[in-house]
């Protein structure tokens, strides 16, 4: 008999191939095969999936993009995807599909539906993304990485978490080192679409704090190509040690190291901040659909773990203030950054494992 056989579906940006990552590792040292479908701009984000995880990429695409020329393309760029991921199956039947949400998910859960071949959908967010939306219903189980979730009715919803590498397992409750009269670091993480307002803020604010405080500093900021030149310019007419990267290879050794996380509140990064535990200031990306941002972030705010700044409120003077007050005083660090591990579901990979397991062996009963 062969090895039961997984394909995961999911879309082009950081916040779903992530986790569809962790699920990937995992099944694979369960002895399951794994392939993963994802369209040419989902490819890009594959580099450091196990090699032994075969990608395949399937047309898809979406209504949000492109002028009339391209919308009038979507549905027969689709069905193509559809019907070439079914064919596919056929010859080559998974035991489970996992969708992960994203437009190039949707044609493995459509061809899967179409199939009758067990099949659930991961959501990282507090707000259903539309494609999860359009499968909610269809799909045996909705697992939710941020607990509740708004379902719609008749979808069967369970809190898992949010699967986080195994790089973010390795510093899993790192101690943490409070801030103090000695060099700290404050990492700043904007997301593929939201760095800029970041940018645009956070070197101002830190230039703004007193001086005994800003000497100690050193930023780790991640920045759009763009803007990269300008913010490497600020920080070093001011004096502040910085390093500024359009992408960090290795946020969980930086993160680990930080005394304060300033971040956009994506589904990824907050699992992150949250099984690795660290103070963080968050600013919810304001034009996310749904505004989930938001609705992810709730979760380490109300248990003191950190601290929200709506965009529209995002200023200079604010946000010197919020650093000033955690990194001037060590305890109240300390205490955010166990609240934070509190809300952390570093067992969240194996809570979807075994969901894929069950529906797996729910099939051949």
């Amino acid at each position: 008999m062969g090895k039961p056989y997984l394909l995961i579906a999911a879309g082009g940006t950081g916040g779903h191939m992530f986790p569809a990552q962790a699920l990937a590792e995992a099944m694979l040292q369960k002895g399951w095969r794994v392939r993963l479908s994802t369209d040419e701009r989902g490819a890009r984000y594959t580099g450091a999936f196990p090699q032994t995880v075969e990608i395949v990429e399937v047309a898809s695409a979406t209504f949000a993009r492109g002028g009339l020329a391209a919308k009038a393309l979507v549905g027969p760029k689709i069905a193509g995807g559809v019907t070439s991921m079914a064919m596919q199956m056929m010859r080559d039947k998974p035991d489970v599909v996992v969708g992960f949400g994203g437009y190039p998910s949707i044609p493995a859960l459509g061809a899967a539906t179409m199939l009758g071949i067990p099949r659930m959908i991961h959501e990282q967010n507090g707000v259903l993304g539309r494609v999860n939306q359009l499968f909610a219903k269809r799909v045996a189980q909705v697992a939710c990485g941020v607990w509740p979730t708004d379902l719609p009715e008749g979808a069967q919803g369970i809190h898992t978490g949010n699967p986080v590498r195994a790089a973010v397992l390795e510093r899993a409750a790192a101690g943490y080192i409070p801030p103090g009269d000695y060099p700290m670091s404050v990492l700043v993480m904007g997301g593929s679409q939201g760095a800029r307002v970041l940018s645009d803020v956070v070197p101002d604010a830190i230039a703004a704090l007193p001086e005994n405080l800003r000497h100690h500093i050193r930023v780790a900021h991640q920045a759009r190509d763009e803007d990269g030149e300008r913010v490497t310019a600020f920080y070093a007419e001011h004096g502040i040690r910085a390093e500024v990267l359009p992408f960090f290879d290795d946020v969980p050794r930086r993160m680990s190291d930080a005394q304060l996380v300033i971040s956009r509140s994506g589904a990824s990064s907050v699992a992150d901040i949250s099984v690795i535990g660290r103070p963080s200031i968050l600013v919810p990306f304001a034009a996310a659909a749904g505004d989930h941002q938001t609705a992810n972030a709730r979760g380490l705010v109300q248990a003191g773990g950190a601290i929200l700044i709506p965009e529209n409120a995002l200023d200079v003077s604010a946000l010197t203030e919020q650093i000033t007050a955690v990194l001037t005083n060590p305890e109240a660090a300390q205490k955010m950054a166990h609240a934070a591990l509190s809300t952390g579901a570093p067992d969240a990979t194996e809570r979807l494992v075994a969901l894929v397991e069950n529906l797996a062996q729910k099939e051949t009963t």
